[in-house]
């Protein structure tokens, strides 16, 4: 059965994700360190040590194919597609194997002119429509997995 996991550590859309799947009859897991401890009705919560990666390698060790798991970290989205789950972005993208290769790209470009002490903008402002692209691209998802 396919089931949806969620990078819970900062996830703004922990509770729209498991309102979605319960409406399909999916389970859910949180996964999340112990700076982020949380818990939620209709959702499995396993926490997990904090350390770099930690829930990230706990969250993909657990990935069957087809799974759904949200996350706004593109390495993390990487792993899960090697793994031939379906990621997603809390901003309904759906990560591919198509655009992959330039985020993970984009990221490192970013990471060299941080650490070469330039400064980057960050992400703007989570708007009410960001969740309704997440809720909408989410749903599409699970349809298509509940065929």
């Amino acid at each position: 059965m396919t089931k949806v996991l969620i990078d819970a550590d900062g996830c703004p859309v922990v509770d729209l994700t498991i309102a979605a799947a319960k409406r399909f009859g999916l389970p859910v897991l949180l996964i999340c360190d112990t700076s982020h401890i949380m818990q939620r009705e209709g959702a499995e919560t396993i926490t997990v040590s904090k350390g770099a990666d930690a829930v990230d390698f706990v969250l993909v060790n657990r990935v069957d194919k087809g799974d759904i798991v949200v996350t706004q970290d593109y390495g993390l989205a990487a792993m899960v597609l090697a793994k031939r789950g379906v990621p997603i972005d809390q901003n309904g993208r759906i990560y591919t194997e198509e655009n992959i290769e330039g985020l993970l790209h984009g990221r490192h470009v970013a990471k060299k002119i941080r650490q070469s002490g330039g400064r980057m903008k960050g992400p703007k402002k989570r708007r009410p429509e960001h969740n309704e692209a997440f809720e909408e691209a989410l749903v599409k998802l699970l349809k298509e997995t509940a065929q």
